[in-house]
C-alpha cells in the first residue's frame, strides 16, 4: 500500500486530486467511484479548479457513489445526490446521465436496486478508481464493523457511532436517516485502484488499524491490505497512530526519486 503523509489537509486534497486528474488525462472515459462527507470537499474544489483552467474534462467520465441515504429524495439538501451536485457535478462538464448513486425509495425493492447498481457498474467496465473516506470505527462506505468482507451493494443499518459522527451535518431536530444503501466491501475491492483520503486526529486510530492491524470485519478498511493498488493520502494529524510512519515517509520519498 502506498502511503502519502502530507503536512495538512489542504495538501492532502491536492495530492489526492492529482491522482484523479492524472487518471482522467490517461483515460478520459474512466469510471470513478466517489465519496461524500466533509473530507473530500477540498479534493472536489481542486478538481473543479482543474476543470475551470482547462486542465481536465469530465465529459466522458462516469461516476458511481459509494452510498446514499435510504428513502431520501435526490432533491433533499441532506441527500448525497444533492451533495455531489453542489460540490462537483454542477461545476464541471460531466453528463448527468453518467452519474450514479444507489438511490432507493421506500416504494422500491432494496435488493433489486442493489442488483441493478452492481450490473450498471459492470456494464460500464468496472470502477477504475474508487475514492474512499474512513469512519472513526474503520467503516468504508457504510460498511460498518461486522460487515462481510465479501459483501455487495445492499441496505445497511448505521451504527450509533456513525450516527453520532454524522450528526454535526444535521440541524437540531432535523430527521437523520438510520438506513443507507451502500456499495459492499467486495464491490469496493473490485475497483482497479483505491484512493483513501483521511485527515484529522479523529481518524488516526482507524488509519493505524487499516494499515497495520489484523484483517478483520471489526475494521472493514483493513481488507484494503489485500488490494494490489491502494494509495492512502493522509495528513500528519491522521498519522499519529501509525507506529512506523517514518518508514512510510521514507518509502514515498524514495518512490518519488525513482
Amino acid at each position: 500500500m502506498r502511503v502519502i503523509i502530507t503536512d495538512d489537509a489542504k495538501q492532502a486534497a491536492l495530492e489526492a486530486a492529482e491522482i484523479i486528474i492524472s487518471l482522467i488525462k490517461r483515460k478520459p472515459d474512466c469510471v470513478l467511484g466517489l465519496a461524500t462527507g466533509s473530507t473530500p470537499i477540498g479534493l472536489y474544489e481542486v478538481l473543479v479548479e482543474a476543470f475551470k483552467s482547462g486542465e481536465v474534462s469530465f465529459s466522458s467520465v462516469s461516476t458511481f457513489n459509494l452510498d446514499e441515504y435510504y428513502d431520501m429524495s435526490p432533491e433533499h439538501h441532506q441527500s448525497y445526490r444533492y451533495f455531489m451536485d453542489q460540490h462537483l457535478f454542477s461545476k464541471v462538464d460531466i453528463k448527468p446521465e453518467n452519474t450514479f448513486l444507489p438511490e432507493c425509495s421506500g416504494k422500491q425493492s432494496a435488493e433489486e436496486v442493489a442488483k441493478q447498481y452492481e450490473m450498471e457498474i459492470k456494464r460500464r467496465g468496472g470502477i477504475d478508481l474508487q475514492l474512499l473516506g474512513i469512519g472513526e470505527n474503520g467503516h468504508i462506505g457504510f460498511n460498518e464493523p461486522g460487515s462481510s468482507l465479501a459483501s455487495r451493494t445492499r441496505l445497511k443499518t448505521l451504527t450509533p457511532n456513525t450516527l453520532e459522527a454524522n450528526s454535526r451535518l444535521f440541524e437540531d431536530g432535523e430527521f437523520q436517516p438510520t438506513l443507507a444503501m451502500t456499495m459492499g466491501v467486495g464491490t469496493i475491492m473490485d475497483a482497479k485502484q483505491v484512493l483513501i483520503l483521511a485527515t484529522g486526529t479523529n481518524k488516526s486510530e482507524a488509519i493505524g488499524n487499516m494499515l497495520l492491524g489484523s484483517i478483520t470485519s471489526a475494521c472493514p478498511a483493513s481488507i484494503l491490505q489485500m488490494h494490489p493498488h491502494v494509495t492512502a493520502v493522509i495528513d500528519r494529524d491522521a498519522s499519529i497512530d501509525i507506529e512506523n510512519s517514518d518508514y512510510f515517509e521514507l518509502s514515498e520519498s524514495n518512490r518519488r526519486k525513482l
